[in-house]
Protein backbone atom coordinates (compact mmCIF):
# COMPACT_ATOMS: atom_id res chain seq x y z
CA UNK A 1 0.00 0.00 0.00
CA UNK A 2 1.18 3.55 -0.54
CA UNK A 3 0.20 6.16 1.05
CA UNK A 4 -1.27 9.12 -0.04
CA UNK A 5 -1.00 12.67 1.16
CA UNK A 6 -3.41 15.04 1.69
CA UNK A 7 -4.04 18.02 3.73
CA UNK A 8 -7.10 19.47 5.44
CA UNK A 9 -8.41 21.45 2.61
CA UNK A 10 -7.79 18.39 -0.10
CA UNK A 11 -10.22 15.82 2.15
CA UNK A 12 -12.67 14.75 -0.24
CA UNK A 13 -15.48 12.91 1.36
CA UNK A 14 -15.71 10.50 4.62
CA UNK A 15 -13.05 8.25 5.14
CA UNK A 16 -13.75 4.68 6.49
CA UNK A 17 -11.70 4.94 8.98
CA UNK A 18 -9.00 7.48 10.83
CA UNK A 19 -6.28 6.54 12.94
CA UNK A 20 -5.41 9.85 15.00
CA UNK A 21 -1.59 9.18 15.98
CA UNK A 22 -0.79 13.02 16.88
CA UNK A 23 1.01 13.90 20.44
CA UNK A 24 -1.85 15.69 22.59
CA UNK A 25 -0.36 19.43 21.96
CA UNK A 26 -1.86 18.48 18.47
CA UNK A 27 -4.83 17.71 19.23
CA UNK A 28 -7.49 20.30 18.86
CA UNK A 29 -5.75 21.04 15.38
CA UNK A 30 -6.05 17.53 14.18
CA UNK A 31 -9.32 17.39 15.00
CA UNK A 32 -10.34 20.25 13.24
CA UNK A 33 -7.96 19.59 10.09
CA UNK A 34 -10.54 15.85 10.16
CA UNK A 35 -13.91 16.84 10.59
CA UNK A 36 -14.60 17.08 6.51
CA UNK A 37 -13.26 13.42 6.80
CA UNK A 38 -15.63 11.82 9.54
CA UNK A 39 -19.38 10.43 8.15
CA UNK A 40 -21.99 8.23 9.73
CA UNK A 41 -19.80 5.65 9.30
CA UNK A 42 -16.43 6.74 9.97
CA UNK A 43 -14.56 5.06 12.94
CA UNK A 44 -12.14 7.16 14.77
CA UNK A 45 -9.10 5.39 16.07
CA UNK A 46 -7.08 7.65 18.50
CA UNK A 47 -3.33 6.24 19.94
CA UNK A 48 -2.61 9.26 22.11
CA UNK A 49 -1.01 8.68 25.50
CA UNK A 50 -3.37 9.18 28.74
CA UNK A 51 -7.11 8.78 28.95
CA UNK A 52 -8.51 12.46 28.67
CA UNK A 53 -8.70 12.85 24.66
CA UNK A 54 -11.07 9.77 25.03
CA UNK A 55 -14.14 12.46 26.72
CA UNK A 56 -13.13 14.97 23.97
CA UNK A 57 -13.40 13.17 20.94
CA UNK A 58 -16.21 11.30 21.89
CA UNK A 59 -18.04 14.72 22.43
CA UNK A 60 -17.39 15.16 19.22
CA UNK A 61 -17.77 12.09 17.13
CA UNK A 62 -19.91 10.29 19.47
CA UNK A 63 -20.35 6.52 18.14
CA UNK A 64 -17.57 6.99 15.53
CA UNK A 65 -15.23 6.45 18.56
CA UNK A 66 -13.30 3.33 19.27
CA UNK A 67 -10.49 2.43 21.04
CA UNK A 68 -6.84 1.56 20.47
CA UNK A 69 -3.48 1.30 21.64
CA UNK A 70 0.13 1.27 20.00
CA UNK A 71 3.14 -0.65 21.49
CA UNK A 72 5.77 0.89 19.96
CA UNK A 73 9.27 2.35 21.56
CA UNK A 74 10.32 5.43 19.12
CA UNK A 75 12.27 8.73 18.77
CA UNK A 76 13.15 11.39 16.80
CA UNK A 77 16.85 11.71 16.19
CA UNK A 78 18.48 14.95 15.39
CA UNK A 79 17.49 15.05 11.87
CA UNK A 80 14.06 14.61 12.79
CA UNK A 81 13.33 11.30 11.23
CA UNK A 82 11.87 9.07 13.24
CA UNK A 83 14.04 5.65 15.11
CA UNK A 84 12.53 2.60 16.14
CA UNK A 85 14.65 1.76 19.82
CA UNK A 86 13.10 -2.00 19.88
CA UNK A 87 11.54 -4.88 17.13
CA UNK A 88 7.94 -4.50 19.31
CA UNK A 89 5.67 -3.28 17.02
CA UNK A 90 1.82 -3.99 18.09
CA UNK A 91 -1.13 -2.13 17.46
CA UNK A 92 -4.47 -3.25 19.60
CA UNK A 93 -8.20 -2.07 19.11
CA UNK A 94 -11.71 -2.51 19.47
CA UNK A 95 -15.02 -1.30 20.56
CA UNK A 96 -14.57 0.49 23.83
CA UNK A 97 -17.52 -1.45 25.30
CA UNK A 98 -16.13 -4.66 24.44
CA UNK A 99 -18.83 -5.75 22.18
CA UNK A 100 -18.25 -7.53 18.77
CA UNK A 101 -19.19 -5.43 15.77
CA UNK A 102 -19.14 -5.76 11.57
CA UNK A 103 -17.01 -2.80 11.54
CA UNK A 104 -13.90 -3.13 13.89
CA UNK A 105 -13.89 -7.07 12.48
CA UNK A 106 -13.56 -5.33 8.65
CA UNK A 107 -10.86 -2.88 10.14
CA UNK A 108 -9.22 -5.81 11.84
CA UNK A 109 -8.97 -7.88 8.51
CA UNK A 110 -7.44 -4.76 6.57
CA UNK A 111 -4.87 -4.18 9.03
CA UNK A 112 -3.38 -7.91 8.40
CA UNK A 113 0.00 -8.21 6.80
CA UNK A 114 0.90 -4.75 7.37
CA UNK A 115 4.30 -5.52 8.94
CA UNK A 116 3.24 -5.14 12.13
CA UNK A 117 1.30 -7.30 14.76
CA UNK A 118 -2.68 -6.11 14.31
CA UNK A 119 -5.46 -7.46 16.88
CA UNK A 120 -8.73 -7.21 17.41
CA UNK A 121 -9.83 -7.28 21.26
CA UNK A 122 -12.52 -7.23 23.68
CA UNK A 123 -10.34 -5.57 26.22
CA UNK A 124 -8.99 -2.74 24.40
CA UNK A 125 -10.22 -0.40 27.38
CA UNK A 126 -8.13 -1.83 29.53
CA UNK A 127 -5.50 -1.83 27.66
CA UNK A 128 -5.31 1.55 26.98
CA UNK A 129 -5.81 2.22 31.18
CA UNK A 130 -2.82 -0.46 31.40
CA UNK A 131 -0.68 1.55 28.91
CA UNK A 132 -1.13 4.85 31.23
CA UNK A 133 -0.52 2.81 34.18
CA UNK A 134 3.07 2.23 32.25
CA UNK A 135 3.47 5.59 31.12
CA UNK A 136 2.25 7.34 34.15
CA UNK A 137 4.86 5.13 36.13
CA UNK A 138 7.87 5.46 33.17
CA UNK A 139 7.16 8.94 33.28
CA UNK A 140 7.33 9.58 36.82
CA UNK A 141 10.38 7.36 37.75
CA UNK A 142 12.62 8.94 34.77
CA UNK A 143 11.26 12.08 34.82
CA UNK A 144 11.79 12.50 38.39
CA UNK A 145 14.87 10.77 38.55
CA UNK A 146 16.50 11.57 35.27
CA UNK A 147 17.95 7.87 34.67
CA UNK A 148 17.01 5.14 33.34
CA UNK A 149 15.36 1.89 34.98
CA UNK A 150 18.31 0.09 35.55
CA UNK A 151 20.51 3.74 37.30
CA UNK A 152 17.24 4.23 39.63
CA UNK A 153 17.36 0.70 40.36
CA UNK A 154 20.95 0.83 41.47
CA UNK A 155 20.71 4.16 43.65
CA UNK A 156 20.13 3.87 47.33
CA UNK A 157 16.35 3.71 47.77
CA UNK A 158 15.62 3.47 44.28
CA UNK A 159 13.97 0.48 43.78
CA UNK A 160 11.75 1.66 47.04
CA UNK A 161 10.93 5.02 45.51
CA UNK A 162 9.82 2.82 41.74
CA UNK A 163 7.79 0.34 44.36
CA UNK A 164 5.77 3.65 46.09
CA UNK A 165 5.12 5.43 42.84
CA UNK A 166 4.06 2.30 40.91
CA UNK A 167 1.32 1.78 43.75
CA UNK A 168 0.13 5.18 43.56
CA UNK A 169 -0.47 5.07 39.56
CA UNK A 170 -2.26 1.81 40.28
CA UNK A 171 -4.37 2.40 43.24
CA UNK A 172 -5.89 6.07 40.78
CA UNK A 173 -6.40 3.71 37.91
CA UNK A 174 -8.10 0.85 40.56
CA UNK A 175 -10.62 3.82 42.00
CA UNK A 176 -11.28 6.00 38.02
CA UNK A 177 -10.71 3.90 35.38
CA UNK A 178 -9.95 -0.11 34.61
CA UNK A 179 -8.38 -2.22 37.05
CA UNK A 180 -4.85 -3.62 35.68
CA UNK A 181 -4.83 -6.95 35.55
CA UNK A 182 -2.78 -9.55 37.98
CA UNK A 183 -0.50 -10.46 34.66
CA UNK A 184 0.48 -6.85 33.53
CA UNK A 185 1.10 -5.56 37.46
CA UNK A 186 3.32 -8.52 37.55
CA UNK A 187 4.81 -7.56 34.05
CA UNK A 188 4.97 -4.00 34.83
CA UNK A 189 6.89 -4.84 38.61
CA UNK A 190 9.37 -6.72 36.62
CA UNK A 191 9.89 -4.06 33.96
CA UNK A 192 10.40 -1.07 36.33
CA UNK A 193 12.19 -2.65 38.94
CA UNK A 194 15.01 -4.41 36.72
CA UNK A 195 18.77 -4.61 37.16
CA UNK A 196 20.96 -2.79 34.81
CA UNK A 197 17.86 -2.10 32.34
CA UNK A 198 18.25 0.70 29.86
CA UNK A 199 14.98 0.81 29.87
CA UNK A 200 13.32 4.45 29.66
CA UNK A 201 10.43 6.36 29.21
CA UNK A 202 9.88 8.19 25.60
CA UNK A 203 9.09 11.34 27.77
CA UNK A 204 12.12 11.00 29.73
CA UNK A 205 14.19 10.74 26.03
CA UNK A 206 12.21 14.29 25.32
CA UNK A 207 13.00 16.00 28.40
CA UNK A 208 16.90 15.45 27.97
CA UNK A 209 16.37 16.53 24.12
CA UNK A 210 14.79 19.53 25.20
CA UNK A 211 11.24 18.81 23.60
CA UNK A 212 8.25 19.22 24.87
CA UNK A 213 6.60 16.17 26.98
CA UNK A 214 3.13 15.50 27.56
CA UNK A 215 2.70 16.50 31.30
CA UNK A 216 -0.70 17.26 31.61
CA UNK A 217 -2.06 14.39 29.74
CA UNK A 218 0.13 11.87 31.17
CA UNK A 219 0.53 13.07 35.06
CA UNK A 220 -1.69 15.71 35.69
CA UNK A 221 -4.75 14.65 34.32
CA UNK A 222 -3.72 11.26 37.46
CA UNK A 223 -3.27 13.74 39.68
CA UNK A 224 -6.40 15.52 39.12
CA UNK A 225 -8.48 11.96 39.52
CA UNK A 226 -6.57 11.26 42.50
CA UNK A 227 -7.81 14.34 43.98
CA UNK A 228 -11.63 13.59 42.84
CA UNK A 229 -11.33 10.43 44.83
CA UNK A 230 -9.26 11.78 48.13
CA UNK A 231 -6.39 9.38 47.27
CA UNK A 232 -2.87 10.68 48.23
CA UNK A 233 -0.42 10.98 45.30
CA UNK A 234 2.68 13.08 46.60
CA UNK A 235 5.21 11.17 44.74
CA UNK A 236 3.13 11.38 41.40
CA UNK A 237 2.61 15.35 42.33
CA UNK A 238 6.18 15.79 42.63
CA UNK A 239 6.94 14.77 39.43
CA UNK A 240 4.23 16.49 37.53
CA UNK A 241 5.29 19.60 39.41
CA UNK A 242 8.76 18.93 37.88
CA UNK A 243 7.80 18.44 34.48
CA UNK A 244 5.69 21.71 34.49
CA UNK A 245 8.58 23.69 35.76
CA UNK A 246 10.04 22.77 32.82
CA UNK A 247 7.79 22.97 30.42
CA UNK A 248 7.11 26.25 31.50
CA UNK A 249 10.47 26.94 31.14
CA UNK A 250 10.38 25.63 27.35
CA UNK A 251 7.59 28.04 26.92
CA UNK A 252 9.44 31.45 28.68
CA UNK A 253 12.51 30.75 26.18
CA UNK A 254 10.42 30.58 22.60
Amino acid sequence: MQPKLVTAETINGPYDAIILGVKAFGLEQALQDMAPAVGPQTMVMPLLNGMCHVDRIRSLYGQALIGGVCKVATTIDPQGRIKQLAPFQELAYGEIDGSSSARTMAFDEAMQGAGFTARLTPHVEREMWEKWTLLATLGGICGLMRGTIGDIEAAAGGREFVMRLLGEVVRVIQADGVAPSDAFLETITKQVTQKGSPMASSMYRDLVAGLPVEADQILGDLEARASRHNIDTPLVSAAYTHLRVYMDRLARAQ
